[in-house]
């Protein structure tokens, strides 16, 4: 399992995230895990005209304190993906490649899907046939303790700083932000901006990311 890297499940991961299905040809989603609130697994930031927006998709409260991360089921309590999508248009809408990404983006918006694991899976598909990555990705087939053989980031690659990691592999390149000219360049964010703003050089920004160690 050399060459293998362990992940989360992520909604519309951030820029590190995705350089690690750049970086390696094989990667693991942990679906066994207990999940773990407040985390990129139901949440991504996006650029706003305020500066940075988190948008999170709500899920079903478990009826214990722990729950795996393949039985979360998403609520529809609200009307969440409405205001995710309003909130991607408003902040990227005037960005150079939105009208040329955006429809292959709808169905996440206006489809219904019961579990997280399964909805997150289907956009990560998505992103890595818009960018171009071919990586193999498939889900853990029960929880992964030893990990000697692996290199783990399930819980390294987090939205309060406070919990990730120091990651000596990555390193985040500037490149054009709708709001640039307004606000500075905000980091990391999630992979969305950097589609909607540089288009078929995702990619290749994403490789620049990645330190040779």
């Amino acid at each position: 399992m050399e060459n293998t890297v362990l992940l989360s499940t992520a909604y519309f991961a951030p820029i590190q995230y995705y350089s690690k299905l750049v970086q390696f040809p094989n990667v693991l989603i942990e679906q066994f895990e207990n999940y773990s609130k407040q985390s990129y697994r139901n949440r991504c930031n996006i650029f706003g005209a305020n500066g940075e927006l988190a948008l999170t998709v709500p899920v079903v409260k478990a009826s214990s304190k722990k729950i795996l991360t393949k039985d979360v089921r998403i609520s529809y309590d609200t009307d969440w993906q409405k205001l995710h999508w309003k909130g991607i248009e408003s902040a990227y809408k005037s960005s150079p490649f939105y009208e040329f990404y955006i429809d292959d983006l709808v169905r996440f918006f206006d489809r219904k899907w019961d579990f997280l694991l399964d909805f997150n899976m289907e956009i990560q598909n998505e992103i890595n046939s818009l960018i171009e990555l071919d990586s193999t990705i498939k889900k853990t087939d029960d929880y992964i303790d030893d990990v000697a053989q692996l290199v783990d980031f399930r819980e390294s690659i987090h939205p309060k700083a406070s919990k990730s990691i120091v990651d000596p592999s990555f390193v985040s390149k500037e490149y054009y932000q709708v709001f640039s000219d307004k606000q500075d360049f905000i980091e990391n964010l999630s992979i969305l901006d950097l589609l909607f703003n540089m288009g078929p050089d995702s990619q290749m920004h994403i490789e620049q990311s990645i330190l040779s160690q």
